[in-house]
C-alpha cells in the first residue's frame, strides 16, 4: 500500500463523520436497486462493476432510465428503488424532494466528497452500499498507483520550468477552482502552479472569488490559462481571448489557452486521472506521452 493511500484511508474516521451528517446509515443489501441523481455515482457504481443495480441515473449509462431530481418524486418512485443516491445540494435545488421520497419509503443517501482526502472514503461507502466494498478497494488502489506514476512523472519538472496558471471555474463571473477541491489538486498533479491558490472559497462550493481585475494583474506569470468547460461554465476560446483586458496577458497572446471537460477535473470519479493527463498535456506538450499509465 503506497503512503498517498495510507494517508487516504487515514482520513476514513473524519470523512466519513462528515459524510454521516448529510446521510443516514443504510444497511447495505446484496443487490439494491438503486436510482442515481448524480452522475458520478452512478459512474462510480459502474467502475465497481455495479452498473446492473441502476435502476435509474440522472445522465445517459447504457439503457438505464434516465430520471432527474426535477422529474420529481413520483417518477423517481415508479423506478421501485431501494436506494436513492443524492447530493446534499438536492435539499436547496429542489426543497422537499428527498423529504417526499423518505416518506413514501425509499432510503435516500446524500454523498459528495470535495476534497482528495474525502474521495476514497466516498467510494468505499458507495461500494458499501451496493454490496461491492472489494471492488470499491480495488478500484481505489488503481486509482492511487496511477496518480503515484503521474505524480511522479510531474515530480520530474524543475521548480523553475513550472507553468505558472490561472485555471477558470466561472467564466462569466471570473471565479477559479476552491484551492482545497479536486480541480485544484488535478492541477497540482499535473505539475502547474495554482496563481490563484489564495482565492477565497465561495461558502458550501468547490469555486472561489478571484476577479477580472486580479487576473489581468497577473500579466507575464500567467503562463497557461485553463478553463473548465462544461454545463457550469460553457465558454469558448474565443470568449476568453475577447474579454476585455484577457488579451494582455503571455498565455492568451502566446495561444496557451485550454479549455478541459469539466467531467474530469471536478467529479469525484476515477477519470480525474484523466483530468491529470490532459491538464499536463496542455502545460507540458513537450512531455505528452511521457509514462503516466494508460
Amino acid at each position: 500500500m503506497s503512503l498517498r493511500f495510507a494517508a487516504l484511508r487515514a482520513a476514513l474516521p473524519l470523512a466519513a463523520l462528515l459524510l454521516a451528517l448529510v446521510a443516514p446509515r443504510v444497511h447495505a443489501q446484496a443487490s439494491p436497486r438503486i436510482v442515481s441523481l448524480y452522475a458520478a455515482h452512478a459512474e462510480n457504481l459502474a467502475a465497481m462493476g455495479a452498473a446492473g443495480l441502476l435502476a435509474g441515473v440522472s445522465e445517459p449509462l447504457g439503457d438505464v432510465p434516465v430520471v432527474g431530481a426535477r422529474d420529481g418524486a413520483e417518477a423517481i418512485m415508479a423506478l421501485r428503488p431501494d436506494i436513492v443516491l443524492a447530493r446534499p445540494m438536492h435539499r436547496n435545488t429542489q426543497p422537499g424532494l428527498l423529504e417526499q421520497l423518505e416518506r413514501l419509503g425509499t432510503r435516500v443517501v446524500c454523498l459528495q466528497p470535495s476534497t482528495l482526502a474525502e474521495l476514497v472514503p466516498y467510494w468505499l461507502e458507495l461500494g458499501r452500499l451496493a454490496g461491492r466494498e472489494g471492488e470499491a478497494r480495488a478500484m481505489a488502489r488503481r486509482f492511487d498507483d496511477e496518480l503515484t506514476l503521474l505524480r511522479e512523472q510531474a515530480a520530474g519538472i524543475p521548480p523553475h520550468k513550472r507553468k505558472g496558471v490561472f485555471f477558470e471555474a466561472i467564466h462569466r463571473q471570473m471565479k477559479t477552482v476552491s484551492p482545497d477541491s479536486l480541480a485544484a489538486f488535478v492541477l497540482e498533479s499535473a505539475g502547474g502552479v495554482n496563481l490563484a491558490g489564495d482565492a477565497q472559497p465561495v461558502a458550501g462550493s468547490n469555486i472561489a472569488h478571484f476577479g477580472l481585475e486580479r487576473v489581468v494583474a497577473l500579466g507575464d506569470s500567467l503562463e497557461v490559462y485553463v478553463a473548465q468547460k462544461g454545463p457550469m461554465n460553457p465558454v469558448s476560446e474565443r470568449e476568453i481571448r475577447e474579454t476585455p483586458g484577457l488579451a494582455s496577458l503571455k498565455a492568451v497572446r502566446e495561444g496557451r489557452v485550454a479549455l478541459v471537460d469539466e467531467t474530469l477535473v471536478s467529479r469525484p470519479t476515477p477519470r480525474l486521472l484523466e483530468g491529470v493527463r490532459a491538464v499536463a498535456a496542455a502545460l507540458y506538450p513537450e512531455r505528452a506521452g511521457q509514462g503516466g499509465g494508460s
